[in-house]
């Protein structure tokens, strides 16, 4: 069984560091995102939102040769003010209505630039940062010392398991979901750790996005409808759409029974 062609850190790197306006170079030949064409489409994450190259020098190249051994350095394009700009995370946030005492997934978690703040919005309850990168996953365990927020669990995932020790309300991903292999296998393994009535929240660039937008090239978005339909094949029913609060973006709200439900 094919696993995700990228890492969930990867694959937030490739988001922020593809724009449109790298779409001169022929991906459509791609489907393993292994070749270097120097823009991150899916096989490298060498360039920061505004398309210049990460300091590192390692420029464009495939997944396999880089390094995630220096979590600071990428706090500067995961959390970069360019990002927030459009991201809106507040407002993001704001607009889940999260509960203080919730238990938040955040899968594809990075370096906590939405653990931290789901957080700060439910003081009183637990947030999994979920990520496959053993290095980001011992950054956020640092971070969250650092910043005491003692709410916080960083989590060591699986590419088609997030592996949550315990069931949650909410189930968050960001820029991430295009990039997943099998997104039936990798949400029926969250299926199984969702409490009753828990939501599942997933956002992605939009596919009619202007060409100079963030994000990734045409070729890898997702529509809302292509979203919806690998999401009911995992057993998960559409609760939501907004297609107003983010410029680049929707947000989809999903639903499903937990595992064991009658």
């Amino acid at each position: 069984m094919p696993t995700s062609r990228l890492t969930l850190t990867a694959a937030l790197v490739l988001c922020l560091g593809c724009t449109k306006r790298n779409q001169d170079h022929d991906v459509t030949h791609e489907p393993e995102h292994q070749h270097d064409h120097g823009h991150g489409h899916g096989h490298g994450h060498g360039h920061d939102p505004d398309g210049g190259a990460h300091p590192d020098g390692d420029n464009g190249h495939g997944y396999k040769g880089h390094r995630f051994d220096d979590p600071k350095d990428w706090m500067e394009h995961f959390e970069s003010a360019e990002r927030t700009a459009w991201q809106r995370p507040d407002a993001l946030v704001a607009s889940l209505e999260l509960p203080p005492d919730a238990k938040i997934a955040d899968l594809g978690a990075g370096t906590g630039y939405f653990s931290v703040r789901f957080a700060a919005a439910a003081p009183d309850g637990q947030v999994f940062a979920v990520d496959i990168e053993p290095g980001m996953v011992e950054w956020l365990t640092t971070r969250a010392k650092d910043e005491g927020l003692a709410n916080l669990v960083a989590v060591q995932g699986e590419a088609e398991d997030p592996k949550l020790p315990e069931p949650v309300d909410v189930v968050f991903m960001c820029n991430v979901f295009h990039h997943l292999a099998e997104p039936q296998v990798y949400f029926e393994a969250v299926a199984a750790s969702l409490r009753p009535g828990a939501r599942v929240i997933i956002v992605d660039f939009r596919k009619d996005a202007a060409e100079d937008a963030p994000g990734p090239p045409a070729a890898m978005r997702m529509s809302p409808a292509d979203i919806r339909a690998s999401m009911e094949a995992a057993g998960y029913t559409l609760a939501r759409e907004d297609l107003e609060l983010l410029e680049h973006q929707y947000v989809l709200e999903f639903s499903v029974a937990p595992a064991g439900a009658s």
